[in-house]
């Protein structure tokens, strides 16, 4: 990767906290006006996220028409405003309002698994507001370890981890990130895990994935077989009846030790809660660039990288 100049992070990082600032000063019907206007920005001047999207709702849904394919994209700006707008506010959610933003539901599957003493690995992904639900957690029972792949930006990194952070989260860098979980599990503590991104060839398997081929990291697998610990599907997904986040946790998903299968197990899960909100997850990245041997790409000349937020 050609390297950043110091003068384009900057410049980056500027406009980032200047968004920020703006939607955690504004009052909240205003920061979400606001923040729908950032990502329709977002769409008009980088379209080679709808691009991306298109085809991925092509591969995974194709039996929809492009009408319902354009309504679910414009359904994943509207969610990452949502994200946007509760990201900002993260200094003024408290334990004491933090049920104007987001209840839990299936919490008795998580205390079930601490109760076993190994740990808890939540298989989460890019899907309602995956940064609240880590907040959210800390407040609720205790602060959580979140594996997050850093920014290119290290200003901008900066300024986003500390906002991840305030709740008393601890952030593991995916360099040498295995021993920390393996410690974190070991102390008996829960880390969060973003499951839906592709995978080098290295480090992965193939899965079925609405019925399309996916590289899928392996590590989750091996480290929750391991360690013994539980692994419980947790997302925060918006209800528009309640105006608000439901942090559902699932049922654990039993592990058996075969990688490709507990893989397959975990990706399952994930594909049906998608299924059932389609528009909440981030269909504007290319999940599924890395290809089995011999395949030709899916992606055709679509420019560029587009990474997960």
């Amino acid at each position: 990767m050609r390297q950043r100049s110091g003068l384009r992070n900057f410049l980056e990082y500027l406009l980032a906290l200047a968004a920020l600032k703006s939607l955690e000063w504004a009052p909240v019907p205003l920061a979400h006006r606001l923040a729908r206007g950032y990502t329709r920005l977002m769409d008009l001047l980088l379209p080679r996220l709808r691009r991306v999207g298109e085809r991925n709702l092509s591969l995974a849904l194709p039996d929809l028409p492009p009408a319902e394919h354009r309504a679910i994209l414009d359904g994943v700006f509207r969610s990452i405003a949502r994200l946007l707008v509760a990201f900002a506010k993260f200094p003024s959610i408290r334990r004491e309002n933090l049920d104007r933003w987001i209840r839990a539901e299936g919490y008795e599957h998580f205390e079930n698994a601490l109760r076993a003493g190994h740990g808890v690995l939540f298989a989460t992904a890019h899907l309602g507001n995956w940064e609240l639900s880590a907040y959210a957690h800390a407040l609720l029972q205790s602060p959580m370890n979140v594996v997050v792949r850093p920014l290119d930006n290290p200003l901008i990194d900066a300024l986003v981890e500390r906002r991840r952070t305030l709740t008393g989260n601890r952030i593991l860098g995916k360099k040498d990130f295995a021993r920390s979980i393996l410690k974190a599990l070991a102390a008996n503590e829960a880390v969060g895990i973003l499951v839906d991104q592709n995978a080098a060839l290295d480090a992965a398997v193939f899965v079925d994935f609405f019925g399309v081929p996916a590289s899928a990291g392996n590590s989750f697998a091996k480290l929750a077989h391991h360690s013994g610990a539980a692994v419980i599907p947790g997302f925060a997904l918006w209800s528009e009846e309640e105006k608000r986040y439901v942090l559902r946790f699932g049922p654990q998903i039993q592990m058996t030790g075969d990688t490709a299968r507990d893989t397959q197990a975990i990706h399952s899960r994930l594909e049906a809660v998608i299924r059932a909100h389609p528009d909440q997850w981030l269909w504007i990245h290319r999940r599924w660039k890395t290809r089995p041997p011999g395949t030709p790409p899916l992606y055709g000349t679509v420019p560029a990288r587009t990474e997960a937020l």
